[in-house]
């Protein structure tokens, strides 16, 4: 025999150890032939792969199961609430053309200052489906969340952080997300979150195999996150981040790589930031008191994330000064931790820093830098933390767990309850949280109860208190507003419609003509008019209201013969149901 037939046996053995495992594979002691391969995977590694698969499955689905009780209250209460209206009123949503208004003229949704065509896209298509059904929209937002919820675990076991699953976890049921899961108009939030954390995930999964078309893939999942909301611009920051994270530096490869994302992001912020300013008036602040907010806003999340406690949509917006000592040891603070954690890093790890910098770097679009439209109300809003958070979810519970993996096996038991408590606590307060979501009069009670100075809320509580015929509650709650308020025509107008239902309307006609005093030709003080005088005739001569509505009506948003025809209609037809 040749010294190569003598070694054929050995080549092919080791051939066969290469090989994929087949399901026809010989029993112990059968004689191999050619038709049949032996097993890869011996039988106990098999069993250790599939318990660990099965474990993966009921895993994820305890995470789906953990989301999906806390927002119930959503799914099966949740109603339409106030700046719904952008989408369910959208002539762009509700008509079968609406595509390409929404693609292509975005500046005809009304009330829409961004472009952000992709979320709009998912209201229209929903629309076709079930119409203006709150159930279905508020359905597909907590699937949403939950897929989010799985990404998160998947993302956190990739970069091998401890307590993966908890983190997971306390993502899925944080407080802090009610407003981004439970409002419908916030759809925005968990699309872009979707899209983001999948980018994420491919890109980590590029850096282990480099592909052309995985490169590409995460540039297609990065223009969409842009498409459902602007502030998944920080995602190239964020890649660095991470790329700092596992190495300890960025190289100018990291760069290269990084470069095009960066573009893409400047372009799409221009144009956000153009469409913006188009429509609103800008804020003025100099960079120091911008520093100060920015400073203030990151202690306030971090805060809100640690402890979720009186949850508001609507915060107090508190005053900016550079004279105030507390502002600065706001700055001063953040300055003092980011350094800690900078020289700290060689002894704890780079995680702790890595984690605060996502947390600061995400949120940059909303720290008060640029300008957008909640500025005008408040510096902050929970909805805006929906990604920042978790960096700081990640930190706090990687170094619970890594220090709970040190204690005694009798210890570790009370951790984990004490885990399980944490969860049970959260969830919740999400499930109390998510209720309020059931309708506008439960809304709004909600937010004047926890920031009474929030002179919208009010206005609109009696707006709602109207709708569901509660007139003397609408007419206590629009008191408030003008109490708070008196220069505000609009707080005058509420009043006045919550008195032309309550029947007061000597009452109402005097509060309208204040509202006229104040600012001549206020469109809402104008349409209570007709209202006023519908209601009023039906006691009194006709043509004596009518002359009276028509003259009160400003000439400048209604033509004579539109005002009188407008106000007969009211006196001759049934009292309308939203006004």
């Amino acid at each position: 025999m040749s010294p190569r037939q003598k070694m054929e046996p050995t080549r092919r053995k080791g051939l066969a150890l290469r090989a994929t495992s087949s399901p026809r594979a010989s029993a112990p002691g059968a004689v191999e032939t050619g038709e049949t391969q032996p097993s890869l995977v011996p039988r106990q590694a098999a069993r250790f792969l599939d318990r660990l698969s099965r474990r993966n499955l009921l895993t994820a689905l305890a995470l789906g199961l953990l989301a999906g009780v806390c927002y119930l209250p959503a799914m099966l209460w949740g109603g339409l609430i106030w700046d719904d209206f952008i989408w369910y009123q959208s002539r762009a949503v509700l008509e079968w053309s609406g595509l390409n208004t929404i693609w292509s003229w975005p500046s005809r949704i009304v009330h829409e200052a961004h472009y952000w065509p992709l979320t709009y896209t998912t209201f229209w298509l929903e629309h076709k489906i079930w119409g203006l059904e709150p159930a279905g929209y508020h359905v597909v937002n907590v699937l949403l969340h939950l897929f989010n919820t799985l990404l998160v675990w998947r993302l956190l076991l990739r970069l091998a952080v401890p307590g993966a699953w908890i983190a997971a976890a306390v993502f899925a049921v944080h407080p802090t997300h009610v407003e981004s899961v439970a409002w419908i108009i916030e759809r925005k939030d968990v699309l872009s979150g979707f899209f983001y954390l999948s980018a994420v995930l491919v890109w980590l999964r590029f850096l282990e195999q480099p592909r052309p078309w995985r490169y590409g893939l995460v540039l297609l999942l990065f223009a969409a996150g842009l498409l459902s909301k602007s502030i998944v611009v920080t995602l190239p920051a964020a890649l660095l981040i991470l790329q700092w994270w596992k190495s300890s530096r960025v190289t100018v490869r990291d760069l290269r790589r990084v470069a095009p994302f960066f573009l893409v992001a400047l372009l799409f912020t221009a144009v956000d930031l153009a469409s913006y300013s188009a429509r609103h008036t800008l804020l003025d602040y100099s960079l120091t008191e911008r520093m100060l907010v920015a400073a203030r806003v990151l202690w306030f999340y971090a805060g809100k994330l640690v402890w979720p406690t009186d949850l508001a949509v609507i915060y107090p917006r508190w005053d900016i000064s550079l004279g105030d000592a507390w502002s600065w040891l706001y700055l001063a603070g953040a300055a003092a931790l980011a350094a800690t954690l900078w020289f700290l890093r060689h002894r704890i790890g780079r995680g702790p820093l890595a984690g605060a910098l996502f947390f600061a770097v995400t949120l940059s679009p909303v720290l008060g830098f640029v300008n957008f439209g909640n500025l005008q109300y408040s510096f902050v809003a929970d909805r805006f933390q929906y990604l920042a958070g978790i960096g700081v979810m990640a930190v706090l519970v990687g170094a619970v767990a890594h220090g709970a993996s040190r204690l005694p096996s009798g210890l570790k038991w009370g951790a984990a309850g004490l885990m399980a408590v944490m969860l049970a606590l959260l969830g919740t307060k999400t499930w109390l949280q998510a209720s309020i979501y059931r309708d506008e009069v439960t809304f709004f009670s909600h937010i004047v109860s926890l920031n009474p100075k929030a002179l919208n809320a009010h206005i609109n509580l009696s707006a709602a208190l109207t709708y569901a015929e509660r007139p003397e509650e609408a007419v206590a709650a629009a008191r408030v507003a003008v109490e708070k308020r008196p220069d505000d025509a609009g707080a005058y107008a509420t009043l006045g419609g919550a008195l032309i239902r309550a029947g007061r309307f000597v009452e109402a006609g005097e509060v309208l003509r204040r509202a006229m005093e104040i600012t001549p030709g206020h469109k809402k003080v104008a349409g209570k008019w007709p209202s006023y005088c519908g209601f009023k005739s039906v006691t009194r001569k006709r043509s004596r209201h009518t002359a009276f509505c028509a003259g009160r009506i400003p000439n400048t948003h209604w033509p004579t013969p539109t005002r009188a025809t407008y106000c007969f209609g009211f006196i001759d037809t049934p009292r309308p149901s939203n006004l």
